[in-house]
């Protein structure tokens, strides 16, 4: 079954007769259009798209290239747009439309200018969407190989006199060069006992220097889908308690890879990683979730961490990335991206994880 026929199947089980899609991620995933503005209304039998006429053309190029089967509607203005969305939905009695990605004014006005009856829904096209086929891990494979080869070549550089932004600089050019459309999100590189204390610490001209830890978080795009991997170094000697700490974390990433398989919950695979950490006495260092869901979205369903109630499932493509910060320590976060398989898992990223210490350059 497609994509379209999928999504129909859960929009006639609901209290809706159509869907009003209004978030673009959603719309990639449907239908292949890849513009910045657009709508989907999916009825029983008739699927149409109404843009701007920035887009008609493409749009109709990229439902073709997808395999999709509708109409494309373009409105000059968005006054027009709207009218052809009341005139898309006028059909049918109750519209459901994606309660998160819709404001509170749009729904407003909405409901003043549509014909028909406006219901809320959650997640639907987000249900179908967590489940990756064929072609959409082949793209998060290409991915992931365009950043293992950026790390493999930018790696040996740690020491060498870069700061955190030049060392960002180099990874992201490589990936480009190797065909990546640009970064999968703003790469992290965070050294020092200050920086790489922050999960998310946005690289500064600080300088990498000798006896700092080291976290870069790298991710490549392609065709629209995101790849998502950490590497962490200790640049010169490792001291006694980084090398504990690094060996700890790796323990605790490779006991969540193992774990991972379809029936596990969120909940149940955070606490494999959690647990093996708080046993050695360093659960108040790991301050995030283990993981979450990546596709065309970097941080998507399913999410992993102590709350989690997601049951983990084939074709789920997901993060493990447990971690430990501490200012004045410094942090080390060792992650890989896994597709979940009947079963277990098979890892998409490849890059050397078994020693702190960054691969020395190539002689010539």
């Amino acid at each position: 079954m497609n994509r379209v026929d999928r999504l129909r199947s859960r929009v006639a089980v609901s209290a809706a007769e159509a869907l009003l899609i209004s978030d673009l991620t959603n719309i990639r995933w449907l239908t292949g259009f890849a513009g910045s503005n657009g709508w989907v209304v999916l009825g029983p039998d008739q699927l149409t798209l109404v843009t701007d006429g920035r887009y008609g053309e493409q749009a109709a190029r990229q439902m073709a290239a997808a395999g999709v089967v509708g109409e494309v509607l373009v409105g000059a203005t968005g006054a027009a747009t709207q009218a052809q969305l009341a005139t898309a939905t006028q059909q049918y009695r109750i519209t459901g439309f994606e309660a998160a990605h819709v404001s509170f004014q749009q729904h407003a006005s909405w409901s003043t200018a549509f014909g028909t009856a406006l219901t809320p829904t959650s997640g639907l096209v987000e249900l179908e969407r967590r489940t990756k086929d064929d072609a959409e891990i082949e793209a998060m494979a290409t991915a992931c190989r365009i950043a293992d080869e950026a790390l493999a070549a930018v790696a040996p550089m740690l020491g060498s006199g870069l700061t955190e932004a030049q060392v960002r600089n180099q990874l992201e050019i490589r990936m480009r060069e190797l065909g990546a459309v640009g970064p999968s999100y703003e790469t992290i590189v965070a050294t020092g006992p200050k920086n790489a204390a922050l999960p998310h610490h946005r690289p500064t001209d600080t300088l990498i220097e000798p006896g700092h830890t080291v976290i870069i978080d790298v991710g490549a795009l392609v065709d629209g889908y995101h790849s998502d991997m950490t590497r962490s170094f200790i640049v010169g000697t490792p001291s006694a308690l980084q090398r504990e700490l690094y060996e700890l974390v790796l323990v605790a990433q490779m006991a969540g890879v193992a774990a991972v398989a379809p029936g596990l919950t969120t909940k149940a695979l955070d606490a494999v990683c959690r647990d093996i950490i708080t046993d050695a006495g360093y659960g108040d260092w790991f301050t995030h979730g283990t993981g979450h869901g990546v596709g065309l979205m970097i941080h998507e369903d399913p999410f992993v961490n102590r709350a989690g109630e997601a049951t983990l499932q084939a074709g789920d493509v997901v993060t493990v990335e447990p971690g430990v910060y501490r200012e004045g320590f410094g942090g080390i976060r060792v992650e890989d991206l896994v597709v979940v398989t009947s079963a277990g898992c098979r890892v998409l990223t490849s890059s050397p994880k078994d020693s702190p210490c960054p691969p020395s350059p190539p002689t010539i």
